[in-house]
């Protein structure tokens, strides 16, 4: 499977070497049916988040032909300045409000009384929340330290990369960047190299890397904070997460499914923006190579 994976990698890096003329495939109206189905198909037979409501009933950029008009028919850094250019343009939550924002977010599809804990891939009640032991918090996937935001407005708010995650998981992972590890963190499949980095049960590890795409796009020069993918771990404090390569390879092993679809229609409800690598998680592929 991994040899699949670095095969189809590289031939999209071929074809953006070799010049042709590329052209990201953002959904339209004519087309939201049949993406909706495939989508649903490859999340059943494959290794995906819990499935929520069905994506027929999703609004927002599906019958909207405008959202991504600026970025059609561009690849490399002018499409990753496009897309930043139509995402930076929404509403911006403060840490407080974060709290709510999560608890529609992130509902358990099954329980509209719990959220879906991340990592876990379990229900916990949404008034579970807090700082505790067995109670869930507010996750920064792009660890608040990789370039120093912290919880301050915009960064450290955005829900895109905000999840609701057990507090004993959140503060083990800390501020790990994400690779393949060798040791079993849970009996849930987590892994974590103590240390080194920590990789998440393979039924969101396309997730985590769709949600890492998008803040590395959402926040360049001029914003708070510019924040970049490179291809190493132990980052530290520097505006960098890792590992690209990786985080790649998990785009394809994990595609898009029904909850994760479902969570950016809420966001955009919410906070009044997308993740293009969710609407295409192709994109991707056109903007870095391993």
């Amino acid at each position: 499977m991994r040899k699949l994976v670095y095969i189809l990698i590289l031939s999209f890096a071929v074809l953006l070497t070799t010049g042709c003329s590329l052209e990201i495939s953002f959904p339209t109206s004519s087309d939201s049916a049949n993406i909706s189905s495939s989508v649903s198909s490859s999340s059943s037979s494959s290794s995906s988040s819990t499935d929520s409501s069905s994506s027929t009933e999703k609004d927002g950029f599906y019958s909207d032909l405008t959202y991504y008009a600026l970025a059609n028919g561009k690849k490399g850094e002018e499409l990753k300045s496009s897309l930043h250019d139509i995402i930076s343009k929404h509403s911006v939550l403060s840490y407080s409000e974060v709290w709510d924002a999560l608890k529609y977010t992130d509902e358990a599809p099954d329980d509209t009384t719990s959220v879906l804990l991340l990592y876990q891939g379990v229900n916990r009640k949404k008034s579970a929340n807090g700082g505790n032991t067995g109670q869930w918090n507010r996750e920064h996937v792009w660890a608040k330290s990789h370039g120093n935001f912290g919880t301050s407005n915009g960064p450290g708010t955005d829900i895109h990369h905000l999840r609701a995650t057990d507090v004993k998981t959140n503060s083990d992972r800390g501020n790990l960047d994400f690779d393949n590890c060798t040791t079993f963190y849970d009996s849930y499949g987590n892994k974590r190299d103590t240390g080194r980095a920590f990789e998440p049960r393979d039924e969101v590890k396309g997730d985590i890397a769709r949600m890492l795409f998008y803040m590395a796009v959402r926040y360049e020069a001029g914003d708070r904070v510019d924040l970049e993918l490179n291809d190493n771990v132990n980052n530290g404090t520097a505006p960098y997460m890792g590992r690209l390569s990786v985080l790649l390879e998990w785009n394809l092993l994990d595609p898009v499914d029904d909850y994760e679809m479902r969570r950016n229609e809420r966001i955009y409800e919410v906070q009044g923006n997308r993740n293009p690598f969710i609407d295409d998680m192709n994109a991707c592929y056109y903007i870095w190579s391993v």
